[in-house]
């Protein structure tokens, strides 16, 4: 039986911000298939210019790379026309802040249903529909009534369930969330990892999962990379997080509280140069 083919492939990407002395991301390599991959890392590593630059939503950037496929588009050298096909629609991104992802003149409902019309042909009547039906999937009680609100009328927590909402409403075979549950309750945050979880599972998508919370990566993904400095210096299974070998990865678990722990300060995480360098793990 042949293996399917991965979601997403990705060799040395590096990413350069125009006027900046050092690339932001370098050599950057992974594969992605019908799973779920975590990418984990202080502020500043990285992380969501990767997902960005996937989107190709980087204008002041040069991105380069040996290999940037999805399916069989290539990434790199895909015209801004086919881009705006891929984006919303075969890939999307859940971003982390919906004070500024919402567009604050318009009602909610018409920005989730817009987002459907942008790219399936369908009346007004059912993309309404559509988008009631998925606020409703991501726990928003009385959806008919959230529909007709304007961003600055709900919650960080509700805002975002709609920012997750629109992302999903088309079917995409690639999701790259971006912190999506960081201003949700614990309660709602595992129903909405359900949600996740149930399309990577039903439907054979692949799922990028940009975090800091090292406890959900480590009980949510299947994967895990760890990024300093703009490279990837570990790569592991995510129930091995905690054997990863790279001194940043233990300074990273080493920083984090635990319940019935020692009370003692927590470590300052220390930074060398020489981190820098990637190491191969488990992939």
């Amino acid at each position: 039986m042949t293996e399917p083919s991965p979601v997403l492939q990705v060799e040395n990407l590096s990413i350069h911000y125009r006027g900046a002395p050092a690339p932001a991301v370098r050599n950057v390599s992974f594969t992605l298939g019908r799973e779920r991959l975590g990418i984990v890392g202080e502020s500043g590593s990285g992380k969501s210019t990767v997902g960005r630059a996937l989107l190709r939503l980087l204008p002041t950037a040069e991105i380069t790379a040996d290999r940037m496929t999805f399916r069989d588009i290539d990434l790199l050298r895909a015209s801004e026309r086919q881009m705006l096909k891929v984006r919303g629609r075969q890939m999307t991104m859940i971003l982390q802040d919906p004070k500024f992802s919402l567009n604050p003149i318009r009602r909610c409902g018409d920005q989730i249903a817009e987002a459907y019309l942008t790219h399936v042909k369908c009346s007004r009547k059912e993309a309404r529909a559509r988008a009631i039906d998925m606020l409703e999937a991501v726990q928003i009680r009385d959806p008919e009534r959230v529909y007709a609100l304007y961003p600055h009328e709900v919650s960080g927590g509700m805002g975002q369930r709609i920012m997750i909402a629109m992302m999903l409403l088309t079917d995409p075979g690639l999701v790259i969330a971006d912190e999506p549950t960081s201003a949700l309750d614990v309660t709602v945050r595992l129903q909405v990892l359900g949600i996740l979880d149930g399309l990577v599972r039903d439907k054979g998508i692949g799922l990028i999962m940009i975090s800091h919370d090292l406890n959900l990566v480590r009980n949510f993904c299947d994967r895990v990379l760890i990024m300093y400095a703009g490279q990837v210096v570990e790569s592991l299974r995510a129930c091995d997080l905690d054997k990863a070998q790279h001194p940043y990865s233990r300074g990273l678990l080493a920083a984090q509280p635990r319940i019935g722990g020692p009370r003692a300060p927590l470590p300052v995480l220390q930074r060398r140069p020489e981190w820098s360098q990637p190491v191969e793990t488990a992939r």
